[in-house]
């Protein structure tokens, strides 16, 4: 299960918090409010595990000690204690990085993200920023939470951009990768339409662009 975090936290409301900001980040997100829940849901694998010390039926360090002696799973440590000694016992037992809350949901993201890369299981069909996912292996785009509809050429385009994040990439670009045959028989407002279409359908605020930004004279690039 390359895309499934599960988030192992007995109070309930911040479990669901958790669980809502993975999924509207395109991954797949369960939630256990006890060790015995969190087994059941590791029957089926995971991606990566993020798990409360204080459980009602345990702890936590007990937990990540079962996963690393029976598979291998990226374990993140979400805990209201910031002491010396719970860090290292953390650590010890094999948890990959440790997050003292309160926290916000866009660090705990990233935090996850940096344990993904860093453990070989970040999904490379799966492409994230900000409130917006993309599944290569699906087609699919989410917005917040929510799927968005494209066509193919406003899909190819975002992909475009995604996968050259920080690039700029020209009109001309766009032309030859988007409409092949270097752009011929392609109205010069081709691109600046499907820009505007896409943009209306992604972005929170068309008029100010998060996802795809304007480079005078040069092009287009994708987020920060």
């Amino acid at each position: 299960m390359k895309n499934k975090v599960i988030i192992v936290e007995d109070d309930t409301l911040l479990n669901r918090a958790v669980c809502k900001a993975f999924t509207n980040a395109g991954y797949e997100a369960a939630g256990a409010l006890s060790m015995q829940e969190a087994q059941g849901l590791l029957e089926d694998g995971a991606a990566l595990m993020i798990v409360d010390i204080g459980l009602p039926d345990g702890d936590g360090f007990s937990l990540c000690r079962q996963v690393q002696n029976s598979r291998e799973i990226p374990v993140i440590f979400l805990t209201a204690r910031d002491d010396e000694e719970d860090m290292i016992r953390a650590f010890d037992c094999g948890a990959d990085d440790y997050l003292v809350k309160p926290f916000p949901m866009a660090v705990l993201l990233k935090h996850a993200q940096a344990v993904l890369r860093r453990t070989g299981e970040e999904n490379t069909k799966l492409f994230c920023y900000e409130d917006l996912s993309i599944d290569y292996e699906r087609k699919q785009v989410m917005s917040r939470g929510k799927t968005i509809n494209l066509t193919n050429k406003e899909y190819d385009l975002l992909v475009l951009l995604a996968r050259n994040r920080k690039k700029v990439i020209t009109k001309q670009m766009i032309l030859e990768q988007i409409w092949d045959v270097q752009g011929a028989f392609v109205e010069e407002n081709t691109v600046n339409v499907t820009l505007f279409r896409l943009r209306k359908k992604i972005e929170p605020d068309p008029a100010n662009p998060v996802y795809i930004k304007n480079v005078f004279g040069l092009g287009y690039t994708f987020g920060e």
